[in-house]
């Protein structure tokens, strides 16, 4: 065909333009069978296979910003020109029938008046970019219901339809579709005579599903299409037993050496008892000595983690040590290869949060029928299971009811959810956080750019509330210190590291390898990012932060913090049972790293004594101090006191002005007294390990005027 623009006459078959070929991306070219080829007069030339839609007109106009003009031609001639700009690659170009689906599916919606067609232009759009189902892409956009789009795919297929919500499964029958199959396929039998079973489905299965299907059975069987959120809710009451056996005991039958369940070994308990007799036998014999012999080894210890985190520091400051994704290689990244990613939410008692969390979830700049969220409650928390549920999400958002079982932990619940994750790659968010919005695809782009032994990319963590108070300030400094000096330092020293809480993304296949985490660990990220060392796996630190709240006040803040420090220390029993196998395992270089870092729990342990020690000397010149600090020691101790604490700050202040939170870079100069508290809740963690190792004490959110 041809056009004429002024008189000149111009057709689509003498070629596009060069300067054309590439106005248009290549996934609108597709959706709206359109292609840029000629400019006459000013005036862009755009073939069309439908001149007269004006969802296809928008389009073109939006994105080119000179005047265009829409000229009709065949599809074949269209089709043709974009093969010629735009090479296929297979696998990703729809077929005709999957094309004539998409086309069925828009016009039955906008012509029962389901949809408008600015919302058809949002989909279509998506589409022309991730290539998923028009449907799913109006469902996860809230534009209809899932219960629309199943009976408009129950007309299409002349499929029969099935509601779950109310029912109550043969747990026999619903068992006999494997839970492996049962969960990637999403089916689930629902009755069954003897020769045939009905199967509920969230899509029509394909042919190699259906065989695999009718295999596992023994018998044939007809498809009923079912709502993916109540198909979900019933696959996880018919399999919740296996869910929590395995989300509990898995890493202690296959791993039992590396779980928490027993706080001290038969072995560990041995040695302490043996070194304590040691020391109450040479105290009686030599008491000064021995007095002298401990107070000199804590100091070492002390300035030994003090040394460690300084020359981490100074490796790290004003450098970048993270791994690098330019904005660029976000704009270029073609959304058709992102996978599937699941975001685990661990929540108890959160209700009030929970509206807040979905929207930020829903800005991440990721497709959203690409998510997998999973959001964990236990089964006691009536209150945000009937929140999640009065919000009707999406089938993108998994209310995932984790059963009343001990222990009652993050991490247990983060073990069953694992379970049904269907991503590739898997991040843990908390309730209250408030990820960068591309944190999703600059870890998956990090993925492609690191060494193939990196299993875990770790995001960097600060506060949304840091100017609430000065605890919240505090706050702030010592995260800026961690997550921007500390473990980048350590990630580009190759040495263990303790992860963090959320934001780390992991690759599902090799977290489930390693059994996951700890139940019966409180710090259970720092044990998972130290296992993950130990069997040959690295973590890499990225360039995004994701904002969580600050605890603005000081009970909360040290029932948090007492958790994470009793962690620590199971974290560091469980390591050192076999000194050996860890030393040969992670190298003199980490096995050192791992136990200055750990050290630091211990290191909050000693803070009041010898702040007591100090100031009881000060008031009153006792003599027997003087004599616990003879020569060595005292030049020890006293670089301990001076050394210590400039380090500490030095390292606060130096955080700070690393992450450029200038504004809060002077409340650390306060920080001795920020770390009088944490030795507070170092005492209450070490008492908690011996009264209540399992006990997982919980850190309210919302506190924040500002969080919601």
């Amino acid at each position: 065909m041809t056009a004429t623009v002024n008189g000149a006459r111009v057709r689509l078959t003498d070629g596009v333009a060069p300067e054309l070929a590439r106005l248009l991306p290549e996934g609108i070219c597709r959706t709206f069978r359109v292609m840029p080829y000629a400019v006459v007069d000013g005036t862009v030339l755009v073939a069309v296979a439908d001149a007269d839609d004006p969802i296809t007109l928008q389009v073109v106009e939006e994105r080119i910003d000179r005047p265009v003009q829409l000229v009709r031609h065949t599809t074949n001639e269209i089709t043709d020109a974009i093969e010629t700009v735009y090479p296929a690659v297979e696998g990703q170009i729809e077929s005709s029938e999957e094309r004539r689906g998409r086309v069925q599916m828009a016009r039955m919606l906008t012509n029962s008046g389901l949809v408008t067609n600015d919302q058809l232009q949002m989909a279509m759009l998506e589409y022309s970019r991730t290539g998923d189902p028009l449907g799913d892409i109006l469902v996860a956009h809230e534009a209809i219901s899932e219960d629309v789009l199943v009976a408009a795919l129950s007309e299409m297929y002349q499929m029969q339809r099935v509601g779950l919500s109310d029912f109550v499964p043969d747990m026999e029958i619903a068992r006999r579709l494997p839970e492996p199959l049962a969960q990637s396929f999403q089916a689930i039998p629902v009755a069954a005579t003897d020769d045939l079973v009905l199967l509920a489905v969230a899509r029509p299965l394909d042919p190699e599903q259906a065989v695999a299907v009718e295999e596992a059975l023994g018998s044939p069987f007809r498809q009923l299409l079912a709502n993916r959120t109540e198909l979900d809710q019933l696959i996880q009451r018919v399999h919740s037993a296996h869910y929590v056996e395995v989300s509990t005991v898995a890493l202690l039958e296959a791993r039992p050496e590396d779980s928490a369940h027993v706080v001290f070994t038969g072995g560990q308990k041995a040695l302490g008892v043996c070194l304590l007799v040691a020391v109450v036998v040479c105290g009686v014999v030599w008491p000064m000595q021995t007095l002298i012999g401990v107070v000199a080894a804590c100091s070492v210890l002390y300035l030994l983690v003090s040394f460690y985190k300084f020359q981490l520091t100074f490796r790290a400051l004003g450098t970048h040590l993270e791994i690098d994704v330019t904005d660029q290689e976000i704009a270029d990244l073609d959304e058709r290869t992102l996978p599937v990613y699941t975001i685990l939410v661990p929540l108890y008692k959160e209700a009030g949060v929970v509206r807040r969390l979905v929207q930020g979830i829903n800005d991440l700049d990721y497709p959203r029928t690409r998510l997998d969220v999973k959001l964990l409650c236990e089964e006691d928390d009536t209150e945000t299971i009937e929140m999640i549920r009065s919000l009707q999400l999406p089938p993108h958002f998994h209310l995932v009811v984790v059963p009343d079982a001990l222990p009652k932990t993050k991490p247990k619940a983060c073990n069953y959810g694992l379970q049904i994750a269907t991503g590739d790659f898997c991040v843990i968010f908390d309730a209250e956080d408030r990820p960068d919005p591309d944190q999703l695809k600059k870890a998956y782009l990090a993925f492609q750019h690191v060494a193939g032994n990196v299993a875990c990319v770790q995001a960097k963590l600060n506060h949304f509330n840091q100017d609430q108070n000065l605890l919240t300030a505090w706050f702030a400094n010592e995260y800026s210190m961690h997550f921007e000096l500390i473990l980048p330092a350590m990630g580009a020293a190759g040495s263990p590291i303790p992860l963090g809480g959320t934001s780390n993304h992991f690759i599902t296949s090799v977290l489930r390898e390693l059994g996951a985490w700890d139940p019966f660990n409180v710090t259970e990220d720092a044990d998972l990012g130290i296992r993950l060392h130990r069997e040959g796996y690295r973590t890499a630190m990225i360039d995004s932060t994701t904002l969580e709240e600050a605890n603005p006040n000081v009970p909360n803040w040290l029932r948090q913090r007492s958790r994470w420090i009793k962690g620590y220390f199971q974290t560091w029993l469980v390591h050192m049972r076999s000194p050996g196998a860890l030393l040969r395992e992670t190298g003199p270089r980490g096995f050192t790293s791992f136990n200055l870092t750990m050290a630091n729990a211990f290191v909050l342990l000693l803070n009041p004594i010898f702040w007591g020690l100090t100031t009881l000397y000060v008031l009153t010149q006792w003599g027997f101090i003087r004599e616990l600090f003879p020569g060595f020691v005292f030049y020890a101790a006293s670089a301990m006191l001076f050394i210590g604490n400039f380090v500490f700050v030095y390292l606060n202040v130096a955080g700070s002005l690393q992450r450029g939170e200038f504004g809060i870079t002077r409340t650390a100069l306060l920080s001795p007294l920020y770390w009088g508290l944490m030795s507070w809740a170092a005492w209450k963690g070490a008492i908690q390990l011996f009264t209540n190792p399992f006990y997982w004490e919980k850190t309210e959110h919302g506190l924040d005027s500002g969080a919601h």
